[in-house]
């Protein structure tokens, strides 16, 4: 049995490094071509070598998925809600008009990735990231109007520790009410163009407010944050947007509803304003979610050039709360009643 509290120097290493900055040694790969997937090998990760005319290149035919691998108490790995991630991915890749590679392949590359990679993954907090991708690489420049017609999946495995610097702070969110995340109807699709649309805006809201993230709310209707789902909680209610196409249907977000729902609260699946975030802070919590930020609070909101803070300024009890139950599960120290863990 190994020791799940104890760590190497690699993995403490790799925690401590940025969040996805360090990678495994090895990745699973198969090709699309010809109307069919290769058999899958194993591959060390390095430099990829493609097509300068690929058409992920011109066109942005990619997509991808993050998924995480936690050490159980007894020293086993297991992976979180699966499933949902293949499914999901599966749902993109038809989305972006690539080649959907079979439910059964891809979960069998995802676990292989997991087996060569278990003396990497971390004890908790940490955990082994997983990022399987998608990209097309028919060399066609003139195929703009056309789908590609060769793919390319590989998935990467990373030792992580948190997501945003410091850890458990609260953070600074900036309210973006005229601009959107990405494309109307394209938001749930999880594809690096959706990313790259809401960079200029992130890297701004940091440079000229210290901004952590920005909220977006095209016209005062609260969607989310360039890379997060968005919750407001209290001690008896958690609200979030119903699920629609103008952003990403997360996994964690299905998580934290249904654990709220375990443990009693009311969930509200509603439209609501960026007035009501401001009311709703007064007295209540506000968190964004993702599989690598988890369930993280929100400290302070800055709009139109003033600052809200979020109750006293510091994460919610009930944001402490559900992320703590969340963790518990993922990490095997809790009972898995969802059969989220396999």
């Amino acid at each position: 049995m190994r020791d799940a509290t104890l760590d190497t120097p690699k993995q403490t290493a790799a925690t401590s490094a940025p969040f996805g900055t360090v990678f495994s040694k090895w990745m699973p790969l198969s090709r699309f071509a010809d109307g069919r997937w290769s058999e899958v090998e194993t591959v060390p990760v390095a430099p990829l070598s493609i097509h300068p005319g690929a058409h992920v290149l011109h066109y942005s035919s990619t997509c991808f998925e993050g998924l995480k691998a936690f050490r159980m108490p007894d020293g086993s790995i297991r992976i979180f809600r699966l499933d949902r991630h293949v499914e999901r991915f599966r749902s993109s890749s038809e989305l972006l008009c690539l080649p959907t590679p079979p439910a059964e392949m891809l979960e069998q590359m995802v676990r292989s990735v997991v087996e060569l990679s278990r003396d990497d993954v971390p004890a908790p907090p940490g955990a082994l990231y997983l990022r399987p991708l998608l990209i097309g690489t028919e060399a066609n420049i003139g195929a703009a109007g056309t789908a590609s017609t060769e793919a390319l999946l590989y998935v990467l495995a990373s030792p992580v520790g948190d997501y945003f610097a410091g850890g458990g702070r609260p953070l600074r969110i900036l309210i973006e009410e005229e601009a959107m995340r990405c494309a109307p109807g394209f938001g749930m699709a999880k594809t690096g163009g959706n990313y790259a649309a809401a960079l200029r805006h992130i890297i701004q809201a940091r440079n000229e407010h210290n901004a952590d993230q920005v909220l977006f709310c095209p016209g005062g209707d609260v969607q989310e944050t360039g890379a997060s789902n968005f919750f407001l909680l209290d001690d008896r209610r958690l609200m979030t947007k119903p699920l629609d196409g103008s952003f990403l249907h997360g996994v964690t977000r299905d998580s934290v509803i249904t654990l709220a729902r375990h443990l009693g609260y009311e969930v509200l699946e509603r439209d609501f304003t960026v007035d009501e975030v401001k009311d709703w802070i007064r007295t209540g919590e506000a968190a964004l979610s993702g599989t690598a930020a988890v369930l993280t609070g929100v400290g302070t909101f800055i709009h139109e050039g003033r600052e809200y803070q979020v109750g006293d300024g510091r994460v919610g009890r009930n944001t402490q709360r559900l992320r703590e139950a969340l963790v518990a599960i993922q990490t095997g120290v809790a009972e898995d009643p969802f059969g989220w863990l396999s």
